[in-house]
């Protein structure tokens, strides 16, 4: 079992909280996404990994109707019924669960409520998606708890629904898909278009560092929503433009891009560049992992990092200092931010035999510049979401 001593920290908890042990528990990983930066919701495509940290969702059926959720970092309580979740301002992170829970409920009428913590070691705020963890193990046990049939293509777009209409976030299906279709040592490889989700090697000589600056990131304060709204503009107007079918940015070239761009107003025509020259990047990069070539898939991960710095403009300093000290350390053959971006975390590319080495060198340069090291955690590709306990 990967993080075993999350998962007895998280029963222990549950059994401080209620008084027994819990029926069920869930775990789900966080994600890294490698490249493919807000391609998920422009229908393109993506290369992530499912990361070996994650969160634990542990729950027991109650007598009544009542739920009660507690947060296990916090050891907070909140209460609702099991028939009514709605969205709440206080305790925000509720939300999370109760959005799945409201999910759930359109496939089944649920009699009894809940007793359920969640816990896990996905650092926030660092771009690793510890909201699609949560979603996804809070699914994975609620569907067994209530003997819910749902394949794990719905259960993705139950999280996605639950970051929507309960945390406020039109987040694309990327982050769930690989929390729950990650593989040991492999990327996700998914189409978005048609949610086909297949697997490539990074190889054994390879692994991923995650540099979290601490930075600010914040997706609700409207800066994704905004670049969704204005990739969503952009396709409207090569839908007039072109004269093929474009029904989102992935039917758009970059050759149509910088043919037409000039007819669109100058931030629009930017965020929607990132995109699409973002599908071709990670076409590009899947073809060289099949070629075993993780040097020039390092230099792809570099230029995505250039065009979020250029074009759509989800970086910010911290972010880039990373990206430019990782580019003269001995074993790094890519850098790039890694997540909705505005802050967070970089993820970088490195020998396995330089690994340790890159990571304090990464963390020295950024203490030198800002006066503390940048966390930096290694990160090998694990397996996905699982049922861990049950009865």
């Amino acid at each position: 079992m990967q993080n075993r001593e999350i998962f007895e920290a998280a029963c222990a908890k549950f059994k401080q909280c209620y008084g027994r042990d819990p029926v069920i528990v869930a775990y789900a990983p966080g994600r890294v996404e490698v490249i493919g930066n807000h391609t998920d919701y422009n229908e393109g495509l993506v290369l992530s990994a499912a990361i070996n940290n994650g969160t634990f969702f542990a729950v027991a059926p109650a007598t009544g109707t009542t739920c009660r959720l507690t947060a296990g970092d916090l050891m907070h309580e909140v209460r609702f019924e099991v028939g009514a979740p709605e969205p709440v301002r206080t305790d925000t992170w509720a939300n999370y669960c109760m959005g799945v829970l409201a999910g759930l409920l359109q496939r089944g009428k649920f009699a009894h409520g809940f007793d359920a913590l969640f816990f896990g070691n996905i650092p926030l705020g660092s771009g690793l998606s510890s909201s699609a963890a949560l979603e996804i193990s809070t699914a994975l046990a609620l569907a067994r708890l209530y003997n819910i049939k749902a394949d794990p293509l719905s259960l993705a777009r139950i999280g996605q629904q639950a970051e929507h209409k309960f945390a406020g976030v039109k987040c694309g299906l990327l982050d769930q898909i690989s929390s729950l279709f990650g593989r040991a040592g492999m990327l996700v490889q998914t189409d978005f278009r048609s949610l086909e989700v297949g697997h490539a090697p990074l190889g054994s000589d390879a692994v991923l560092l995650i540099c979290n600056t601490h930075a600010k990131h914040a997706l609700v304060d409207g800066e994704y929503n905004q670049r969704r709204a204005d990739c969503e503009a952009a396709a409207e107007f090569f839908r007039q433009r072109l004269p093929h079918p474009v029904t989102a940015l992935r039917d758009v070239s970059w050759a149509e891009w910088e043919e037409h761009h000039s007819g669109l107003d100058d931030r629009i025509a930017r965020r929607a560049a990132h995109p699409i020259g973002e599908n071709e990047r990670v076409a590009k990069g899947a073809e060289l992992l099949a070629k075993g070539d993780l040097e020039g898939f390092g230099r792809v991960m570099f230029l995505s990092h250039e065009s979020s710095q250029r074009y759509f403009e989800n970086s910010c300093e911290e972010l880039d200092h990373v990206v430019e000290t990782a580019r003269g350390v001995a074993g790094v053959l890519g850098a790039r931010l890694s997540g909705g971006g505005f802050g967070g975390s970089v993820v970088v590319l490195v020998r396995a035999a330089d690994a340790e080495a890159a990571a304090g060198a990464l963390a020295a340069g950024y203490a030198a510049r800002y006066g503390k090291p940048c966390d930096v955690l290694v990160i090998h590709p694990s397996d996905g979401a699982s049922i861990v306990k049950e009865p």
